[in-house]
This record gives structure tokens, sequence and C-alpha cells, in this order.
């Protein structure tokens, strides 16, 4: 666990609204893919706080988050143009990451596809399956999700998650869900309808 002040490499669009936010790696920093920690930065006199779900396969030099910038937020617009900024990093955090399972189901909504793209990079990267479900047809990260599908990735990009999910859940696979409530208690509904139990899944609630 760490606590400490990391500077931002850089800064860069990934989709609509979508920034992802490359952060130089604090020492014995080692979260797994996944997982997320609290970024804390100083906006407008305020220290401001936020929890963010790494979008990188690892943190060997650096890692990334994957945010949404809506334009009434806080911290959100500040990291738009933050390269350069120094943030505090507290964590890692979480319980629902990757950890070398032979096979993986990813369910992800909205922002909950930066963590799918890490863990789908870092599974390919060690020779293990992993498919991702993304609850719509225009997610961020297009270039890196094509990359994972020309690597063997198995991808579906659907409103139908109930469909995707009962296509490619086998039942012994590490399944995980990224996403906001709503979304999550679809998914949970997908998992259960498809025969599994969604209290085997590792969850992720952005709230």
């Amino acid at each position: 666990m760490i606590d400490t002040e990391a500077k931002i490499r850089r800064v860069r669009e990934v989709g609509p609204e979508t920034v992802a936010v490359e952060i130089v790696s604090p020492d014995n920093f080692d979260p797994k893919p996944g997982q997320f920690v609290k970024v804390t930065a100083w906006v407008d006199g305020e220290h401001v706080p936020r929890f963010y779900t790494l979008s990188s396969p690892d943190a060997a030099e650096t890692f990334e988050v994957t945010v949404e910038v809506e334009s009434d937020g806080t911290l959100g617009p500040w990291l738009e143009t933050a390269s350069g900024e120094s943030v505090r990093i507290e964590g890692p955090y979480g319980r629902a990451y990757y950890d070398g399972e032979p096979s993986t189901l990813v369910i992800a909504g909205g922002p909950g596809i930066g963590p799918a793209v890490g863990i789908g990079e870092r599974a390919i990267a060690d020779n293990n399956g992993v498919t991702i479900v993304f609850g719509g047809d225009e997610p961020p990260h297009r270039e890196r999700l094509a990359d994972l599908a020309d690597a063997g990735a198995e991808l579906r990009l659907t409103a139908d998650i109930h469909a995707a999910v009962a296509e490619t859940y086998t039942g012994d696979a590490n399944v995980l869900v990224y996403g906001f409530q709503e979304f999550v208690t679809e998914a949970l509904a997908a998992i259960e309808a498809a025969g599994g139990d969604p209290d085997d899944a590792g969850v992720e609630n952005f709230g």
C-alpha cells in the first residue's frame, strides 16, 4: 500500500469526453490489473479526491487510469490538462482483479472499459484467455480493443449484455464486473440467468 505524490506523465484522449491519465509509478507500487487507486489533487484551493481504476496491464514504470470528463465535474476537467502536474496516490484497493487465471470474463459498462482493456492486455501477455463484454457499441480505447481482438481476445460490444453473457459465460472463468450501479445490477442478473452465482463475481461498483 502506498500513499505518496506522483507526477502525471501525459494525458491523452481515448474517446468522447474520456481521457487516459498516465502517472509515474511510485516505488514499491505493485497493483493487480483491475484494482483502483485514490487520486487527490489541489483544485481551486481545495483537495479533491476521486477513486479511479487502473486501465494499464501493469505498473512497471507508469500506470494509467481512464477518466470520464464531465463538464460540471471537478477533478476530471482538471486532469484533462494536467500533464506534468503532481497528484497524491493512495492504494491499490479492491478485490476485483485479474491474478493470472487461465480464463477471465470481464463485463464492463461506461468507464469500466478502462480496467477491461488493462486486464485483457495482461491476460493476453500471460497467454491466458479473456472475454470482454461491454454494455454499448462505442467504447473508449477503440484502438486497444482492436489490438486485443487481433491478439485473440473475444469481444462483445452490445447493448444486450444478457445475450452476450449467456453466449460467453462458461462457469470456469474468473468473472469481473466494472460499472455504475444500474449496470452492475444488470450484469449480475445476466450472470445468474446464464447459470452462474453472482456472489462469485469480483465487482467494482462505481456508485
